[in-house]
């Protein structure tokens, strides 16, 4: 069953057009990654999902309904959630305090205590570090926070954007195994934008490949990690 369905989506910023007529879909329970190089469109396409970044053409549904003149708030109530790049907690905020921001939105406190001891469980150290202020933590730390709060808003369909970035390969692959129990435990579509494009693929039932804003193969995740192309261009093969 398709949970997100973007229909020839055409968005850009200014005079600059990023996306050029860009169709996918994500089926419910699905982890769907989209790679691409620098500039391809890759956090663009999120953004227009997440009613940040307007549409010029095109259309956006999700559950089967048109998001994409909906403003964020609305999208996130609808049940999408994006953790951006480059993190963007709140430095000023303890763990705890991010956390409950997540959940605002919720008023099912059972439901709420229950995702919490979910997040707590996935990341430990997020626990015993509840009461620090999120500025103080690493990097990786951070990154741990932002996937959290995230799922505290108790998304159906959660968008990744770069969550390797900055990572240490051994917290990468980490992160990455984390990834596939969200989708498998909390029973969470995702929607994966990722530079390292073999950990994602290895992660994902599908994926899309980028190129100057528009898809240019959409394959089965194993198929694309054996095409020669994929292989040549995006995994260094």
């Amino acid at each position: 069953m398709a949970l997100l369905e973007l229909h020839e989506v055409s968005a850009g910023y200014g005079n600059i057009q990023v996306l050029h007529g860009v169709t996918l879909q994500v089926d419910e329970g699905e982890i769907i990654t989209l790679i691409g190089a620098n500039g391809a469109g890759k956090s663009t396409t999120l953004m227009a999902i997440s009613g940040i970044v307007p549409l010029r053409r095109g259309s956006i549904l999700f559950k089967g309904r048109p998001i994409h003149t909906l403003p964020p708030e609305q999208i996130v109530r609808l049940g999408l959630c994006q953790v951006p790049e480059g993190r963007h907690i709140f430095p000023g905020l303890t763990v705890r305090e991010n956390l409950d921001l997540g959940g605002f939105l919720r008023r099912d406190r059972q439901g709420i205590r229950k995702d919490l001891d979910f997040v707590f469980s996935l990341f430990p150290v997020l626990h015993e570090r509840r009461h620090q202020l999120g500025g103080n933590l690493s990097g990786g730390e951070q990154q741990m926070l932002a996937i959290s709060r995230a799922l505290m808003a108790k998304p159906d369909l959660l968008l990744l954007d770069e969550p390797s970035m900055g990572l240490a390969p051994m917290l990468t692959r980490q992160i990455f195994a984390i990834i596939r129990r969200i989708n498998r435990e909390h029973n969470t579509t995702i929607l994966l934008v990722e530079q390292k494009a073999s950990l994602s693929l290895k992660a994902a039932n599908r994926g899309y490949v980028l190129e100057n804003g528009r898809i240019v193969i959409a394959d089965q995740a194993d198929a694309l990690l054996a095409n020669v192309d994929v292989q040549r261009v995006y995994l260094g093969i």
